[in-house]
């Protein structure tokens, strides 16, 4: 391909364009780093701060994050596992959930079709947090406060609500594949797990983690529907640290955000090709 020549308006947009990019990166990049640096704090407290950083540095509260919860009071590692059995939980079975509910919606046709998609469209304008009153109620009478499966039975029950994004990426397969395989004889559920999944696997990639995403640093319904301190989610305990440990709050924030990094990381090809090709009107 022949080389555009660079023009000065060109040059200057862009200098302009790389600019504003630099400025918007610093812009999102300073909360993060501040947030680091505080985690590192030798005192702890959010007073003891010389303007935006602390004044003196330390890996101690990191250490004491796992080693030392205060006479019981702040069990971290009682937090991060109780998060961690709800994430790994609801990820797995919203996953299936929603992808067996956008694959009806995609390869079925049959009556109300239509008025469940327009449903579920309405529904999914609400914020969640209308809901929590008839939540807390129905949990109560179900024996489920202070139950961390009351958290995985929520989260993995509403992910069918939003699948429009998986049905697009299942319209995208061609309608080929599946009349053969059905003409070799195959059931519907040897379609979906010989034929569908394989060719899925950028979007149950991002299925998942979004999924896992959600349970790991909500705070809302885990504070409404957990009371008792060691059945509490990382989210809920942070929220109910105190100014003077604000350091161990830093340093559990920044510990809960580590494998959501990684996670993003390794499968962010698979979490791009899923969320574009599932964009695709169905």
């Amino acid at each position: 391909m022949k080389k555009k020549k660079l023009t000065p308006r060109r040059a200057a947009d862009h200098v302009l364009t790389y600019t504003l990019l630099l400025v918007m990166s610093l812009v999102f990049l300073f909360p993060c780093l501040w947030l680091i640096l505080a985690s590192l704090s030798k005192t702890g407290s959010l007073y003891d701060f010389k303007g935006f950083f602390p004044s003196a540095f330390s890996l101690q509260t990191f250490i004491d994050l796992f080693t030392d919860d205060v006479n019981g009071l702040y069990p971290y590692k009682t937090w991060f596992f109780n998060t961690l059995y709800v994430a790994i939980c609801s990820a797995l079975l919203g996953t299936v959930l929603v992808l067996l509910t956008a694959y009806v919606m995609s390869r079925f046709r049959f009556n109300g079709r239509d008025t469940i998609k327009k449903t579920t469209l309405v529904l999914g304008m609400f914020p969640g947090f209308m809901g929590m009153t008839a939540v807390y109620i129905i949990m109560t009478q179900l024996g489920l406060i202070n139950h961390l499966e009351s958290l995985i039975f929520f989260y993995a029950a509403t992910t069918p609500v939003s699948y429009m994004v998986q049905k697009g990426y299942f319209d995208s397969i061609p309608a080929a594949l599946f009349e053969a395989a059905r003409l070799d004889g195959a059931t519907n559920l040897e379609v979906f797990l010989k034929i569908t999944l394989p060719l899925s696997k950028p979007m149950v990639v991002y299925t998942m983690l979004t999924q896992f995403a959600w349970p790991w640093s909500d705070v809302l319904l885990p504070k409404l529907l957990l009371k008792d301190r060691n059945m509490w989610t990382v989210a809920v305990g942070l929220f109910n640290l105190p100014e003077t440990h604000f350091a161990r709050f830093a340093a559990g924030s920044v510990f809960i955000a580590i494998p959501i990094v990684i996670l993003y990381f390794c499968l962010v090809k698979n979490i791009v090709n899923g969320l574009t090709a599932g964009s695709v009107k169905g």
